[in-house]
């Protein structure tokens, strides 16, 4: 108890000093510069290592372990406080390089101040105060807890992204437009990706639950994106100038078909339908950046080595659901198991996001002045890619190896049988996890696998009877019917096998 209060006040002294702490000493920047001439210090080099593993790796960690109820969730997560807050000061004592004014020192104190509103709501919930005006708010605590959480790698993401901006002096004055557009559209690609990641291996259900397909959500931010970039990549009354008219026709393009995704997501029964049309898109984009025109040879290669990995991440898209899928959701019925074929389309765009993110006018003349090829710029950019893939899959497989054990289990049962195909008549399958293999029947009662695999055996006997008798004579008595109510002791099978058939038939 005594250790949790003293945490809560080197926070709040921290969030009390922040204001007045300079990050850096901007007197020796040049006039108009960003940054100083000085090189970068080690101790500045501490505070990007210590701040990467604490907001990049151990955090997003604690995240998943507080979502499986992990009893490391407490432990991993003030391990990653202590790391941060002492990573927080050393940005603030470097010498070396120096820094005007930017987004990423005024960011860092609000990022510090969810940091520690989140310790602070974890103190309060371990408590387990239950009573009082406290207790009544629990219930929202735990909720505003979770979210701030969830919200946490975002953030991260966006204070990782400004930190490197400003350690080089980017993204100023003119280039200012110019950044954004590439950081912003390179972190939508690599969240398109980690999203396909989970859906890909725990999302399953949950799109069952939602009654609707994938490209539904896909084609729906879609258009809502074609419609942002539409209005927003020229200045409407000015003249067209650089690469607005590409820019602005791709949006037109994104809308449009965002809506036939939307429309073409569902069957005339109201089902999910499964479409190729966000991968159209994806694809289209792909090609109109790899014909991007550049200033530089280098900035030239690298839009197109983008757009061909965009471009690919689209087409084996389309085969994946084609012919890889054939237009079912999953290649079994809980999901667990993807194909390995299906791990293409996310990678693809992890990586396009990065080459994105690392095709701006200035990354190029700093390479072009340092001599670096663009096939070393770009086999870095993918194994950066490669390593964020390795770790959205390692967090993935903590969560479901806990969510679902059974299905985990090299031991456990195939439950291919609980496929929507297969699911017994008058019956619906619960989606209440991977390996789930209970059936519930229309008037609530649940089922074993048992007795539904009986009404499904009793269902295709009496179908076999059924055949028969228009095979045979009208003055011969059906076998089934025989067996059913000639003499003698019923068979087990009859007695299990037939009302349970005429409930369900009724």
């Amino acid at each position: 108890m005594l250790g949790a209060l003293q945490l809560r006040g080197v926070l709040g002294a921290l969030l009390l000093i922040s204001p007045v702490l300079a990050h850096g000493d901007h007197e020796h920047v040049p006039e108009g510069a960003g940054v100083s001439e000085d090189p970068i210090d080690s101790t500045l080099w501490i505070h990007m290592i210590l701040m990467g593993l604490s907001f990049g790796i151990i955090f997003p960690l604690g995240m998943v372990l507080g979502i499986i109820r992990s009893r490391w969730h407490v432990p991993v997560q003030v391990i990653g406080t202590a790391i941060a807050i002492v990573a927080y000061f050393l940005g603030h004592a470097h010498k070396g390089r120096q820094f005007a004014k930017n987004v990423h020192a005024s960011f860092a104190n609000w990022l510090m101040f969810f940091l520690a509103a989140q310790v602070i709501l974890g103190i309060y919930l371990k408590l387990h105060i239950e009573r009082g005006i406290l207790g009544k708010f629990r219930k929202v605590l735990v909720v505003l807890h979770g979210i701030l959480g969830k919200a946490m790698p975002i953030l991260s993401w966006v204070q990782m992204l400004f930190g490197g901006i400003t350690s080089l002096g980017f993204c100023r004055d003119d280039h200012l437009g110019q950044c954004l557009a590439h950081f912003i559209m390179g972190s939508a690609f690599i969240a398109y990706g980690i999203l396909l990641t989970i859906l890909l291996l725990v999302g399953q259900y949950w799109l069952r639950r939602t009654g609707r397909s994938q490209e539904f959500f896909d084609s729906l931010v879609i258009a809502a994106w074609g419609c942002v970039n539409t209005f927003t990549e020229h200045r409407w009354g000015g003249p067209w100038v650089h690469n607005d008219l590409q820019h602005t026709t791709m949006g037109i393009v994104w809308w449009c078909a965002g809506l036939l995704g939307i429309w073409l997501s569902r069957k005339r029964n109201g089902r999910p339908k499964r479409n190729l049309i966000p991968a159209i898109v994806i694809l289209l984009t792909g090609y109109a950046m790899s014909g991007h025109p550049q200033h530089s040879m280098i900035s030239t290669m690298v839009h197109t080595i983008f757009g061909y990995t965009l471009m690919a991440a689209g087409l084996t898209r389309i085969i994946e659901i084609s012919f890889v899928l054939r237009d079912r959701s999953s290649v079994n019925a809980d999901g667990s198991d993807p194909n390995s074929f299906q791990y293409l389309t996310p990678f693809l765009l992890y990586a396009s996001g990065f080459l994105f993110m690392g095709a701006t006018e200035e990354q190029m003349m700093l390479l072009e002045n340092a001599g670096v090829t663009h096939v070393s710029y770009i086999l870095i950019l993918y194994s950066i890619a490669f390593i964020l893939f390795l770790f959205v899959n390692i967090l993935l497989h903590i969560y479901a190896v806990h969510a679902w054990p059974e299905s985990a289990d090299p031991a456990a049962p195939s439950h291919s049988r609980t496929s929507t195909d297969q699911v017994p008549s008058g019956s619906i399958a619960l989606p209440n996890g991977p390996g789930s293999s209970r059936f519930t029947h229309m008037n609530g009662h649940a089922r074993s696998p048992s007795e539904a695999q009986r009404i499904q055996d009793a269902e295709t006997f009496e179908l076999q009877g059924l055949i028969s008798d228009e095979e045979e004579d009208e003055d011969k008595v059906p076998p089934y019917e025989g067996r059913r109510n000639g003499p003698g002791p019923r068979k087990p099978e009859d007695e299990e096998s037939a009302p349970l058939f005429r409930k369900d038939r009724d």
